[in-house]
Formats: structure tokens, sequence, C-alpha cells
């Protein structure tokens, strides 16, 4: 794997060795844009590559060193994710831009690298992770076309098809049990949903980041049968 070295001044030193990866889109208008953001001082953001959509990955921080990618954040009881994760921005105008499908050289590219970088650092298959799981209120990438399912068959990440669960559906508003192992699964799972038994706009949030990245076909916020039974199937996997 070649990479490009395009070095970033954002970056300070790790509290400790990271254990995951978290992927984004750079959501900008051109993949030129987005590295010289990335590369700017006054931007104090960073990554440690980025990905094109031909597949070059250009490498900007190194791994050892905190990239300033995630914010504010939160993993497994982790809020700080910059310190604990090796940052991946993918080159995609996004949602604001024009959201379109990444190039099939591209995810290889990505796939490729996901796996050298998990040849240095223990990184397990539920933690790596989009934007969107550990900022679900603030941000939305990588999205629903970043092929997860591919990325997991290639050895890397978690996916799930069960058959879906029965029961109502569960959406904002409601209240009980119900929501209750709901929100405590989504939180053993890794994301930041306090069981309460009250489905708020918070649940709402997590959920939809929790369909962006294993209910692809339905990002709505809505916890049908089969959003809850991935769920219970990740569970299951011990994610």
């Amino acid at each position: 794997m070649v990479l490009i070295d395009a070095p970033s001044p954002n970056f300070e030193p790790r509290k400790a060795p990271p254990n995951m990866i978290v992927l984004h889109y750079t959501g900008m208008q051109s993949g030129e844009g987005a590295l010289a953001r990335l590369r700017d001082p006054a931007a104090k953001v960073s990554a440690h590559y980025v990905v094109e959509e031909d597949g070059r990955i250009f490498a900007l921080v190194d791994e050892a060193r905190r990239a300033w990618h995630a914010g504010v954040s939160f993993w497994k009881g982790e809020r700080d994710i910059n310190t604990r994760s090796i940052g991946v921005e993918i080159v995609n105008p996004g949602h604001e831009w024009g959201y379109r499908p990444f190039p099939a050289v591209q995810i290889a590219a990505v796939i490729g690298l996901v796996a050298d970088i998990r040849t240095r650092w223990q990184v397990a298959d539920g933690d790596i992770v989009g934007h969107s799981d550990v900022a679900p209120g603030r941000k939305q990438d990588p999205g629903e076309l970043f092929p997860w399912k591919q990325l997991a068959e290639a050895g890397h990440g978690l996916w799930v098809e069960p058959d879906p669960a029965p029961g109502a559906a569960l959406a904002e508003g409601a209240e009980g049990a119900g929501v209750f192992a709901l929100q405590a699964g989504l939180t053993r799972l890794g994301y930041d949903c306090a069981p309460s038994g009250q489905f708020d706009a918070a649940t709402t949030e997590v959920v939809t980041a929790f369909q962006r990245h294993w209910r692809q076909d339905r990002v709505d916020g809505i916890a049908d049968g089969a959003t809850r039974a991935r769920l219970i199937a990740l569970l299951r996997l011990g994610a």
C-alpha cells in the first residue's frame, strides 16, 4: 500500500494507545479542499488518513499521535474518542453537497487501509465505527451509502441480517419496558443512550445513527422489528 505524505500540524500526544477506527466522509465539495482544511492550523481539525475517490491514500498524522477528527463524542463509556481512535476521512461531498455512492476503488483502498491499521493496533470489530455512531446528534457520516456490509465481509467490522423481530415499532413518544430494553441494548453496543424508558429526541438520534450503519434501507429513527432484530443479533455476537 502506497501512502502519500501530506503532514498536518493539527495533532497532540496520545494519552493511551488507539483501540478504535472511526470512519468519516469529508463532506466538502472536493478532496483537495478537504485535504487543505485538515492541514490548516487555523481549522483545528485533522485525521490520520484521507482516502480519495480514485483510491489514493494521504497520510496526515502519525497513528501514535492524537488527531482531531471526532469532536464531542462517545463510545462504550469513553468520551475522549480522539485519544482512543484512528480517524479515516473518505472523500465524498456528503449530504450537504450531493451525497453519492463511494467508488469501488475507493472502498478497496479503505478496506486495505483498515486491514493495515489492524496489524499494528488491537481494534475489535465492534470498535470499527462511523462518525455518526460516536456523535449521533451532530454527524451523519460516513452515511447510509457506505458499504459496511462489504467491509465486514472483508473481515473488518460487524454485519448481521436476521429475520425481523415481532412486535410493534417503537418511535419518539413511546415509553415503557420495550423502550428501556432498546436503550439498554444500544448502550451495551456502545452508544450514549442511557435507559430511561422514554423514547425521546436523543433516542431517535441514536436509532437513526444505528440504522445508518446497520439498517441502511430504513433511516428514520423508528425502531421497527428489523432494526431491533439487528441490534439483538449484534449483541449476541458479543459486540
